[in-house]
């Protein structure tokens, strides 16, 4: 079989998808595989070690307190990984959002919707259905965004690991809707999860934001040649929001995000040329993704995952709790229902299609992964109920058990398509 029918064959199946856009992906999937990787197996020492009889040992590192008490500041340890270092991984979630909006699928409309749309309905109908199970008026309400969330670097490494000759317009419909998911999870955190606002640090939080931005701005090319800046520069600044914003009473990843926005995605228009290379966005995001991917996040899920669940009576009663089947609902069942039927009713309008290299059911396979709902459910979770609570415990165990039959599911269905489409390929 000589090599031109069989680039022809690929190009036929794969239409429309350039080959930079294609390398972005391969590249994103490519460190999102490790760190899938590194969060599942760190959640699973968590939960093991918290069930097993040094579960004691466990516990009392999670809850041992550190920190400067006058800048309310003291917390302990699981507080610094869900506050302090999840602000890493919401630093990259920003980034990677403002270089969507302005050089990337979200800065295109006709291109942006049905992923966009899709995402939205993804956050509706599960937090829906929880709601119908828990119903409005019961303290488990508090819990209805906790199926709304997809973790991307989880059902990023399962797509990875299974789909190596699915389309790339699937990938990126995949990324495209998570960036989207995380964007709606960031304003369900910061409007509805924020008790009281304290003015004072947040203007000063604020403030210090600007003056980071402003900077990242102006020396955007001292911070591109020299790595080291960034750390001795930008680093304190950002520290200081982050613990106004903190201070503030609101969600101190929300700091993450905003800085995240601040910096440039594209070169000063004097020094654009055809060998500028990438923007410093990209280039932080280059810098700081092994951090996030590589510790923050598997930190985090390390102390958030470690559930006590009794053992198979614990886990039978947990199964009796309406906040452990909502969210399993929404998760296993919402997500794929509402990302499904948001993507089919959008194209329905004129001039709004679905991507010719697409199938329905590739689209209901991406749905069935967006229920992994890992890192930012778990947070969610332990800003929905108090600590030692019956439901914060079951929601936990509820997060755990619905992302595992997700990405079961999802690797049954994509696993079968991806064979498809590897026939295909090979065919003459």
């Amino acid at each position: 079989m000589s090599p031109k029918p069989r680039f022809s064959r690929v190009r036929s199946i794969f239409p429309s998808a350039s080959r930079e856009e294609s390398i972005r992906v391969t590249e994103i999937l490519r460190k999102e595989t490790v760190g899938g990787i590194l969060l599942v197996t760190f959640a699973a020492i968590a939960l093991i070690w918290a069930n097993s009889p040094w579960a004691d040992s466990y516990f009392a590192i999670r809850d041992f307190e550190i920190g400067y008490e006058p800048w309310h500041l003291k917390l302990s340890l699981g507080a610094w990984a869900a506050d302090g270092l999840l602000a890493i991984f919401f630093f990259l979630v920003g980034l990677e959002l403002k270089r969507e909006f302005v050089a990337g699928d979200l800065r295109k409309p006709s291109t942006a919707i049905v992923p966009i749309v899709a995402a939205v309905g993804g956050v509706a109908v599960p937090a829906l259905l929880y709601v119908s199970v828990v119903g409005t008026t019961t303290s488990e309400a508090h819990g209805w965004a906790i199926p709304t969330a997809t973790d991307i670097a989880f059902a990023v490494a399962v797509l990875a690991l299974i789909g190596s000759h699915l389309p790339s317009a699937l990938r990126i419909f995949l990324l495209t809707l998570a960036v989207v998911d995380d964007l709606i999870a960031i304003g369900i955190i910061a409007i509805f999860y924020t008790e009281s606002i304290e003015l004072v640090p947040l203007l000063l939080a604020l403030v210090a934001i600007a003056v980071y931005g402003a900077i990242a701005q102006r020396f955007r090319q001292l911070f591109h040649v020299r790595p080291g800046a960034a750390w001795l520069i930008l680093l304190p600044i950002g520290f200081a929001a982050w613990a106004l914003m903190h201070a503030s009473g609101i969600h101190a990843t929300i700091a993450g995000v905003l800085l995240g926005f601040t910096i440039p995605v594209l070169h000063k228009k004097a020094d654009r040329s055809a060998d500028a290379g990438p923007g410093l966005a990209e280039l932080f995001e280059h810098r700081f993704r092994p951090l996030s991917a590589g510790f923050a996040v598997p930190v985090f899920a390390f102390f958030s995952a470690g559930v006590a669940i009794g053992g198979v009576d614990g886990f039978a009663s947990a199964l009796t709790d309406p906040v452990l089947i909502g969210i399993v609902l929404g998760l296993v069942v919402g997500k794929p229902i509402g990302i499904t039927v948001a993507t089919w009713l959008i194209t329905r309008i004129r001039r709004i299609n679905l991507d010719p290299s697409l199938r329905w059911i590739d689209i209901a396979g991406v749905g069935i992964l967006a229920g992994i709902g890992f890192t930012v459910s778990l947070l969610v979770a332990e800003l929905s109920f108090a600590a030692g609570s019956p439901h914060y415990d079951h929601s936990k165990v509820a997060i755990l058990t619905a992302s595992v039959v997700a990405a079961a599911a999802a690797s049954i269905l994509l696993g079968i398509r991806n064979r498809r489409y590897r026939r295909l390929v090979a065919m003459p």
